[in-house]
């Protein structure tokens, strides 16, 4: 078999924007070459990817386990690359970490001031932000490694590493009228206004329980508007168990809602970006971060 990267690149992108000349776009090539790479691909193979009888392409059986195959293929070669190019390098002399606003913060000062010890040359430089934030500007190369909430969807060159889960919270104003219910049922809770998580750019990929509802990119502003009465919400429970207004909140009781109230926290990083010592330490420090019974990372 005789197939190039380059071959496997324009099967997987036209596969993924749904045509060859959309994938010609993305590549920069014309629509002439991506249909040639395909059809030197399928000689290669010995059997066609794609049924061209349609207006468009469809993948046939074949071309779909095909298709899984050579994302695993180039998914290696990212890494692979990666590996060689931090064979040429030294120790990280500057990294860039986004951190989701809501994140548990008493973790992680600890976990910076174990950096200041290990790396006291490195240049490190924080840029919080909320939800989509963090995957965006880790896909686009302005942080290095990203600290956030589990989204159901990423770009495709970045990877999620789970270090931790918490429980979300029910919360609500003293003087809301829901105060008074313990254990209130989603019937009513469906009563009174959501305040529900969001991105920046106004989209959530979780539909809110309740169908009056607010839209809100920060789990703080929440907080504060559900202070003020403005409605309930669904919360970290770190978040709701903060310092500053912990004592100005009122817990609920979960059980009257059926759906998973979990919301777990990762590391996102490229995984076609070259990976040094400063990074390595990082992502075995963090994997262990949120986890109460692991032992300290040298």
């Amino acid at each position: 078999m005789n197939w190039t990267l380059d071959e496997l690149n324009a099967f997987v992108y036209s596969v993924k924007l749904g045509s060859f000349s959309a994938a010609g776009r993305h590549m920069g090539k014309a629509q002439s070459r991506v249909s040639t790479a395909i059809s030197n691909l399928e000689s290669s193979l010995g059997f066609e990817l794609f049924d061209r009888s349609a207006k468009l392409p469809i993948l046939t059986a074949l071309g779909k386990e095909m298709f899984i195959e050579a994302q695993t293929v180039l998914a290696q070669c990212q890494r692979l690359h990666a590996r060689a190019m931090t064979a040429t390098l030294g120790e990280e002399v500057a990294l860039t970490i986004a951190m989701d606003e809501a994140v548990p913060v008493n973790a992680f000062e600890s976990f910076f001031l174990r950096v200041s010890t290990q790396f006291p040359l490195l240049t490190l430089t924080i840029i919080n932000g909320s939800q989509e934030d963090i995957a965006q500007w880790v896909n686009e190369g302005r942080a290095d490694i990203g600290v956030m909430f589990h989204t159901a969807s990423l770009p495709d060159l970045l990877e999620f590493m789970s270090i931790g889960q918490f429980q979300h919270s029910l919360v609500v104003s003293p003087t809301h009228p829901l105060a008074s219910v313990a254990t209130p049922t989603l019937a009513q809770l469906m009563e009174y206004r959501q305040l529900a998580i969001c991105d920046r750019t106004g989209k959530s990929h979780h539909l809110p329980l309740s169908a009056s509802y607010w839209y809100i990119d920060s789990y703080y502003y929440i907080v504060a508007l559900v202070l003020q009465g403005a409605g309930w919400a669904l919360v970290p429970e770190h978040v709701a168990r903060a310092p500053w207004y912990a004592s100005e909140l009122l817990e609920l009781s979960t059980d009257g809602i059926p759906t998973p109230l979990f919301v777990e926290i990762g590391v996102v990083n490229r995984r076609d970006k070259e990976m040094g010592p400063v990074m390595r330490w990082f992502l075995k420090t963090l994997d262990g971060l949120l986890d109460p019974h692991a032992s300290a990372i040298e």
